[in-house]
């Protein structure tokens, strides 16, 4: 299964350089960049681990480049996005968000289906890698 959050998500993964044009973009736009990861990509996770600081006052797409090698060597088989931050007046929030890097096998979700008062259903999602290992290992071989 392939997790399908943000920005051309449903493309196949982008390389470096597209990465970087990418990047560029968001800088041009005057955008901060930040870099975040998580081992728990549900979709209404939208707190994930925070890699540094938003990078506000860079103008370099290198700069971001080098950032995503270090959090990739650090975190090898997490999920890795991208988010664009707009901090001009009106806005302040995320223009762009994309993921960068997946583990090498995502499991998926579960559907769980539960009955309750007045044959009402409710149903959640949970990843298949939750209930397999503790957070930051359930990637792990």
């Amino acid at each position: 299964m392939r997790i399908t959050q943000g920005c051309f998500s449903f493309l196949p993964d982008l390389t470096d350089t597209q990465i970087a044009a990418q990047i560029n973009y968001c800088l041009d736009q005057n955008w901060a960049v930040a870099l975040e990861f998580t081992d728990d990509p549900h979709p209404r996770n939208t707190y994930w681990n925070m890699w540094g600081l938003p990078m506000f006052d860079l103008r370099d797409p290198a700069g971001v480049m080098g950032e995503l090698k270090a959090c990739r060597e650090a975190n090898p088989e997490t999920y890795i996005r991208i988010n664009a931050f707009d901090s001009t007046k009106g806005w302040e929030t995320v223009r762009m968000s994309f993921i960068v890097q997946r583990p090498t096998a995502e499991p998926g979700f579960r559907l769980t289906r539960q009955e309750t008062k007045g044959r009402s259903l409710r149903y959640t999602m949970e990843s298949y890698a939750v209930g397999r290992n503790p957070e930051g290992a359930r990637y792990a071989p």
